[in-house]
């Protein structure tokens, strides 16, 4: 994977098979990145429309293809990640417990996790549909169910694989990779998104996640959408 353009944007080479309904959306998606990415992309994430500044939650899975750091913090019943990018944290419980009958719909989803032998598997559901896959515009529905493997090859190495179910968007399971190396020197940094760019309400009201107050600049320089 080190050096696969497609993995900058995806979490595998190919487009998995799609239901009309989700090529319907994929093919309305404007991206930032990818082989589709448009001038005037429309990405909640990384727009690319004069000024604004996307500062909605990437979801799960697409937070991990986000280019920043990221830290695991193992407590009794519970395992954190947390997040450089606009420093989300989202938290896995591993005390056993199941998931809600009927869990509320949201940015991260409800996840527990368990071990079998190394390896920590983490299991998603309760996902809102305002979000990616990835950042090509890869399309899910408030069905998605998202499978994570993850576990350390050797010290400096950590391997995550992700399993994508979602019968509404995709008509089979399909299968996304990324590989991680340990720093031991780096901290997780200040990342304040909306101390970082010009918000447009009108862009944030038709995204469609939900609608802003007005907001005043927090500043003169807009930051270009990470690579």
């Amino acid at each position: 994977m080190p050096g696969a353009k497609w993995a900058t944007y995806s979490f595998a080479p190919d487009l998995p098979p799609m239901t009309p309904w989700g090529k319907q959306r994929y093919l309305a998606a404007k991206p930032s990145y990818g082989p589709r990415s448009v001038g005037d992309s429309t990405d909640y994430v990384n727009p690319t429309t004069g000024k604004d500044q996307g500062c909605l939650p990437p979801g799960v899975p697409r937070i991990y293809i986000q280019p920043f750091a990221l830290e695991f913090i193992h407590t009794p019943g519970r395992v954190l990640e947390y997040f450089e990018f606009d420093h989300h944290v989202r938290q896995i419980f591993t005390d056993g417990r199941k998931h809600p009958k009927d869990p509320d719909l949201t940015w991260m989803g409800d996840s527990i996790g368990w071990y079998e032998g190394d390896t920590l598997v983490i299991d998603t559901v309760g996902l809102n549909d305002k979000t990616w896959v990835d950042r090509s515009g890869l399309p899910h529905s408030d069905q998605l169910h998202v499978t994570e493997r993850i576990r350390r090859p050797s010290h400096d190495a950590l391997e995550l694989k992700i399993t994508i179910d979602d019968p509404k968007a995709y008509t089979e399971t399909w299968t996304g990779y990324r590989n991680y190396k340990l720093e031991p020197s780096w901290n997780i940094k200040e990342f304040i998104c909306a101390d970082n760019g010009d918000y447009n309400n009108e862009f944030i009201e038709n995204s469609g996640a939900y609608s802003a107050p007005s907001t005043a600049k927090q500043g003169k320089k807009a930051v270009k959408p990470s690579k």
